[in-house]
């Protein structure tokens, strides 16, 4: 897991929490972490932005994406993925 992207994600969901990026662990989800579904729009636009990648992330239809929102691990996860796709 690389350390940079799990870094500004936990900065981006931190901020959608409004908490301190150390009080939210991998295992959380982000309904745990008091975010709605407009707080999860927002966080994705941001990583989206940040990382210069398309999240495939329907916000109309959460349960039928390819992008996994379970926890804050699986985001991370999911943007490595994306992120590794990418430069290849």
């Amino acid at each position: 897991m690389s350390d940079s992207v799990k870094d500004r994600i936990l900065e981006i969901i931190a901020e959608q929490a409004v908490l301190e990026p150390s009080d939210i662990s991998l295992d959380q989800s982000l309904e745990d972490l008091g975010i709605d579904s407009m707080g999860l729009v927002e966080a994705i636009f941001s990583i989206e932005e940040s990382f210069d990648i398309q999240v495939p992330f329907n916000a109309n239809e959460p349960e039928k994406s390819d992008f996994d929102i379970s926890s804050v691990g699986a985001v991370v996860a999911a943007v490595e993925k994306l992120v590794a796709d990418r430069a290849a």
